[in-house]
């Protein structure tokens, strides 16, 4: 079972909640962003020379033949819904050689691929309600038993079920159950066809539907969409999975002169906060948490303050690996574990990544002509999607980025 995490109330409009009250929650735990602080980052060598490459390697493409765009549509939405995981990133490495993101896009092509063989449509509302745990291990290819000495024959050791992937195994069982069922009592074939239906809607003040018009109907429908809690008795939205589910179909279906549905401007959309956005920019020296409100935040990452060691991760090093390289091959050695964090601390951090990103595109739009030479005035333009991107890929850019603490949380399907 996943944690249970005191929720507030829906809010009215979604994509303001989510600005409001991660900078709210960010400001009343006194974490810091200074100017100072975001200018070294904007204009740095590691940025400004990886920012174009880095932001668009989205890996929203899939190597598939799709019977209809309905059916990659679904696939990308059921992708976006199992885009959890982060806190199992190391016992991932262990098995698979792979971190969470890329376990999970494996998933999906087995789920999709299972169903193309004649296995039962495992992305159907009927498929998904009915995927097991051992299903999804077999999948994925990974062990979901561990082994524990016999109790009376010495020398001997048993296997059972448990461990961290038997326990994500279940959280991405349940996910599926869940919304697979939700989709079958409102009498839906699939998660995709869901989505497709609100794209399609109109705004209640007229014209296409908005960001938040798609987020306000997969957060009232899906709890697995409803990614927000009370900390501290505020409430704090953050939504990571619907806004990167809008976005991510906006992205793949808007390169198109002729879209084959109605697409959202999620330009203004805020970041899809998880665990590598914050703990990336506390690294770059954006974040400082050296005054948090929560002690224990302030020395997670002990490091972290070190200007030496910050200037060295935005200079450029010498042989650096392109993206696509980086992601491809397995590290020979799973990363080292994050600090564990409770499920308030995270949603601290994750609601500061999120004004922070908010602060950075507002710093970058506020430069003058003067102060950046024609080479750099694209910074002034960076929106914050592309931002998102940046971070989330820029972490596996480089060895010395991928070396890079994340904080870990596990046992839940937010992030």
């Amino acid at each position: 079972m996943s944690i249970q995490v005191q929720k507030p109330p829906l809010p009215i409009n979604h994509v303001d909640a989510v600005k409001r009250s991660c900078k709210e929650l960010s400001q009343a735990q006194c974490i810091e962003v200074t100017d100072e602080a975001i200018k070294r980052l904007l204009l740095s060598p590691s940025f400004l020379t990886t920012f174009k490459r880095v932001s668009n390697h989205h890996g929203l493409k899939f190597p598939l033949n799709f019977p209809s765009v309905l059916s990659e549509l679904n696939l990308l939405c059921v992708m976006s819904l199992l885009n959890f995981a982060s806190g199992y990133r190391v016992p991932l490495h262990e098995q698979t050689g792979r971190g969470a993101w890329d376990n999970i896009r494996a998933l999906a092509f087995g789920l999709y691929l299972s169903s193309a063989t004649g296995q039962g449509d495992l992305l159907s509302a009927k498929g998904m309600k009915s995927v097991t745990p051992h299903q999804v291990a077999e999948l994925m290819s990974v062990k979901i038993h561990v082994e524990r000495p016999h109790e009376e024959l010495q020398g001997v050791t048993v296997g059972e079920l448990g461990g961290h992937i038997y326990e994500l195994v279940k959280l991405i069982s349940t996910t599926l159950n869940e919304t697979g069922n939700i989709l079958e009592q409102s009498r839906l074939p699939d998660l995709g066809t869901f989505v497709l239906r609100s794209l399609k809607s109109k705004h209640p003040g007229g014209g296409n539907a908005s960001v938040d018009d798609i987020l306000k109907d997969l957060v009232s429908a899906f709890p697995a969409f409803q990614d927000m809690a009370m900390v501290n008795e505020t409430p704090v939205y953050c939504f990571k999975k619907a806004l990167f589910l809008v976005h991510a179909v906006t992205l793949r279906f808007g390169s198109s002169s002729s879209p084959p549905f109605p697409l959202p401007d999620t330009s203004q959309a805020p970041v899809f906060t998880d665990n590598v956005l914050p703990s990336i920019l506390v690294h770059l020296g954006v974040l400082d948490l050296s005054k948090a409100k929560d002690v224990a935040l302030r020395g997670i990452f002990p490091d972290a303050a070190n200007d030496v060691k910050i200037n060295a991760l935005l200079a450029v090093p010498e042989n650096t690996p392109g993206l696509g390289s980086a992601i491809t091959k397995p590290n020979t050695a799973p990363p080292k574990e994050g600090p564990v964090l409770t499920s308030d601390q995270a949603y601290i951090l994750r609601a500061a990544a999120v004004d922070a990103c908010e602060k950075i595109v507002g710093y970058a739009r506020s430069l003058g002509d003067a102060s950046l030479p024609d080479d750099q005035k694209w910074v002034k333009d960076i929106t914050l999607p592309q931002l998102d991107m940046w971070l989330w890929a820029v972490a596996k850019d480089r060895p010395d980025y991928r070396e890079l603490e994340r904080f870990v949380l596990r046992d839940t399907v937010f992030f």
